[in-house]
């Protein structure tokens, strides 16, 4: 949920109510993480964590930026926008934005993309900073577990925003069936993410052997979270067979809401090029797209389970859902 989506106040709200709170700092500067931090900390005294991307950086790329510059120049006409150009980015910001981590020391620390080198996995664990790494594949899970992280997060096929693969193709799995062979085959706990709405949704990834599950999508209509008007107003009126993977914002594989701009670049290799690349190109479109309150413009991450999206404030979301889960029989 970077990008805006998770704010310190949502984190806040949700381990105030009994759940774990996240900050999703992969887009922010080391001063600016350090700042989230402090705030979530004026809010509460309760454990949170924080997120980063640990890979997946492509700084430059050889590929032609021809074609999707042009298509780029189009949109940037409709929107009032000047000519795109092929974005200069820094080196990965990664180690930077975790020293400030381990200097903070939440209780959890969260990745995704690839996974810490050994000293920083050392550094963490010294910090006394709780570690999840997110997988996609049974490979992945044991490439975690031998990494050294206290739980494995299964992302399965239905869940929203960016997929989390690292090592291999992406072949999405369903989540529940993941859960069950991670379980199966690694000692360290497993945590479910990917269409899970409701207490029913958490007490199915229990019964097939998850320890916890981590939720998105079910937060994106909370008071809290900072969802942009239209992207919101999307996702009130989306129905699940909306949602489609797709590399057109950024470059890497994410699951969210079929839009006009996803049509138009398709998955036509020469129209993308690497995360985070595609990304930085198309983020003044998004930007002048909020703003002006054209969805057709957004990347509207979603997971399959959008159609039971609740709006509602965070503390109120998390009651619900330990009032259902408390409701099952054996959970």
């Amino acid at each position: 949920m970077a990008g805006g989506l998770s704010t310190p106040a949502l984190a806040a709200a949700v381990s105030n109510a009994g759940g774990l709170g996240f900050l999703g700092c992969g887009y922010l500067t080391p001063e600016q993480i350090r700042d989230e931090i402090a705030r979530v900390r004026e809010l509460t005294n309760r454990p949170f964590g924080v997120n980063l991307f640990a890979g997946g950086y492509a700084q430059r790329t050889e590929r032609d930026a021809t074609p999707i510059l042009a298509l780029m120049s189009e949109i940037h006409r409709e929107l009032g926008l000047p000519a795109p150009s092929l974005p200069v980015l820094p080196p990965d910001p990664f180690r930077a934005q975790l020293d400030v981590v381990i200097e903070a020391k939440p209780a959890v620390f969260s990745f995704t993309f690839g996974i810490p080198d050994p000293e920083a996995m050392t550094s963490l664990r010294s910090a006394g900073v709780a570690t999840l790494g997110t997988a996609t594949s049974l490979h992945e899970g044991q490439l975690l577990e031998e990494a050294g992280v206290d739980a494995v997060i299964v992302q399965g096929a239905e869940a929203g925003a960016h997929r989390g693969t690292f090592a291999g193709d992406d072949a999405p799995i369903p989540t529940l069936d993941l859960v069950r062979d991670l379980t199966n085959h690694l000692t360290v706990p497993v945590i479910a993410a990917g269409g899970i709405m409701t207490g029913a949704d958490i007490g199915r990834a229990v019964r097939a052997g998850a320890e916890a599950v981590q939720m998105g999508t079910a937060f994106l209509a909370c008071d809290e979270a900072g969802t942009s008007p239209p992207y919101r107003n999307a996702l009130l009126h989306a129905h699940g067979e909306q949602t489609v993977l797709t590399r057109a914002f950024s470059g890497r594989a994410a699951r969210g809401l079929r839009n006009a701009f996803i049509d138009r670049v398709g998955e036509r290799e020469e129209l993308i090029l690497p995360y985070p690349i595609q990304n930085s190109l198309t983020r003044p479109m998004r930007a002048a797209a909020a703003a002006m309150g054209k969805a057709e413009y957004l990347s509207l991450w979603a997971g399959t389970g959008v159609a039971e999206i609740r709006p509602m404030p965070a503390a109120a979301l998390v009651a619900t859902l330990m009032a259902e889960l408390e409701s099952l029989q054996g959970i």
